[in-house]
């Protein structure tokens, strides 16, 4: 039976990196694909002479976002229209009409009005640390947490990273890699949640070219040169071939290995529909 999964982001390139593959899967098995995004991040770093002279950074990255849609099968692509607050501690955290600003509570009712257009089965946001501790990713976690309870979303997960997993990366399979191939140490920058707590592990490996392709879609983001893209192939299968998630409306009695339950239909239990 068909469902509607929405994601809710952070900003454009984040839901290639994060849930590219399971997107892709979701809508290669007929599931209603829905992205949401609190911005347009119009704050990200972008290189001289990218941009038309008309052209803003926001402008570019929401076709960015629009043609990563469009490859990993998304059905409908919406934005918040919530300024980029940039990175943590910085001016732009509290400035007006920031994201990380926002009343979450008015912020919520517009994702969830969302939810309720779609009769959504599953939403998926960010972990309580936003993966990294960024203002932006911190904030939707918690509107999206309220979103699912103003629309009684049956299925609510976390978007995440195993730390374990990337730091094993870093001593098995990057060691060897040439400097401008080198991933972010995690330890820098605290990536990720302990992997104990991830409930849903999910393989997107038979679908991990498109994956690639979304990715490089944001090209103002995401350069053929960056660490994301320059790693060799059997790297990035191993760096990117797996998606990880907290189901926060429930704990499942064991690992989960994909969003949809075949046993489970709308409405059918959790937070009701």
């Amino acid at each position: 039976m068909p469902r509607t999964l929405v994601l809710f982001h952070a900003h454009p390139d984040d839901e290639a990196i994060l849930t590219g593959g399971t997107m892709a899967r979701a809508a290669d098995e007929g599931h209603r694909v829905v992205l949401v995004f609190a911005t347009r991040g119009d704050l990200g770093e972008v290189a001289d002479g990218v941009l038309a002279r008309s052209e803003t950074l926001a402008d570019r990255r929401g076709a960015e976002a629009r043609r990563s849609a469009e490859i990993l099968g998304a059905a409908r692509v919406e934005f918040l229209e919530y300024g980029d607050s940039g990175m943590a501690d910085t001016p732009t955290n509290d400035a007006e009409g920031s994201f990380w600003s926002a009343d979450v509570e008015s912020a919520a009712r517009r994702l969830a009005k969302i939810l309720d257009d779609e009769q959504a089965d599953v939403l998926t946001t960010y972990d309580e640390r936003g993966g990294y501790g960024h203002p932006d990713h911190i904030q939707a976690h918690r509107v999206g947490v309220r979103a699912a309870d103003l629309a009684r979303t049956a299925r609510l997960y976390a978007a995440t990273v195993s730390r374990q997993h990337f730091l094993r990366l870093a001593r098995d399979q990057f060691a060897e890699l040439p400097p401008e191939a080198q991933p972010p140490n995690p330890d820098d920058f605290d990536l990720g949640v302990d992997e104990s707590r991830i409930t849903t592990t999910v393989n997107v490996t038979n679908v991990i070219n498109r994956k690639r392709e979304a990715m490089a879609a944001h090209a103002t983001q995401i350069s053929e040169s960056s660490f994301f893209l320059a790693i060799p192939p059997d790297a990035f299968v191993a760096t990117f071939g797996t998606e990880w998630f907290i189901r926060l409306d429930r704990t499942p009695a064991r690992r989960e290995t994909w969003l949809f339950d075949p046993d489970e239909h709308r409405g059918a239990g959790g937070r009701g529909g």
